[in-house]
């Protein structure tokens, strides 16, 4: 009598299947534990971290169009729109027809949105010292992080591709 093991113990063990060997797990706590950390420290700054992201967008370039925006984001211009009109609310951003294209909404900065940027400096350095990083701890996780956004958008281009077929 041999000792065979099932078919499915020679592509994942037992510890495979293991909550805390999970990669999505480990994002989703990781991406929740930092988010929460940026809290009270956008809180000063009377933003909410999407909005947030969307100033760190606007003030490497304004205007931009909400298009370009939610695609640097990579999120949907529907989710990027209550965002914005809440920054316009606050009297940091201008919404308005991009010259020249009058179906594209460009969104600007006003001089209290452009002004907010000096207060933003600190985040970065705020944040580091939060989590007990150090620059280049925080530039290898983004290589990282990067490198597997690269990985899941290379799937699903792989995935759509053999669907086609």
């Amino acid at each position: 009598m041999t000792n065979q093991r099932p078919a499915y113990a020679l592509e994942a063990s037992d510890e495979d299947l293991l909550l805390e060997h999970q990669l999505c797990f480990a994002l989703t706590v990781a991406s929740r534990s930092v988010v929460g950390a940026y809290k009270p420290v956008l809180d000063r700054l009377g933003l909410t971290h999407p909005q947030y992201l969307v100033m760190l967008c606007l003030w490497e370039s304004s205007p931009r169009s909400v298009r370009d925006i939610s695609d640097a984001l990579a999120q949907e211009p529907a989710t990027i729109s209550p965002l914005l009109r809440r920054l316009e609310s606050a009297g940091y951003i201008t919404r308005g027809r991009a010259a020249g294209n009058e179906r594209a909404l460009a969104v600007g900065l006003t001089p209290s949105g452009a002004a907010l940027r000096q207060q933003a400096t600190a985040v970065p350095g705020t944040m580091m010292e939060r989590l007990g990083l150090t620059r280049d701890q925080v530039a290898t996780l983004h290589q990282a992080m990067t490198e597997l956004i690269s990985a899941t958008k290379a799937a699903a281009v792989g995935d759509a591709a053999a669907g086609a077929h």
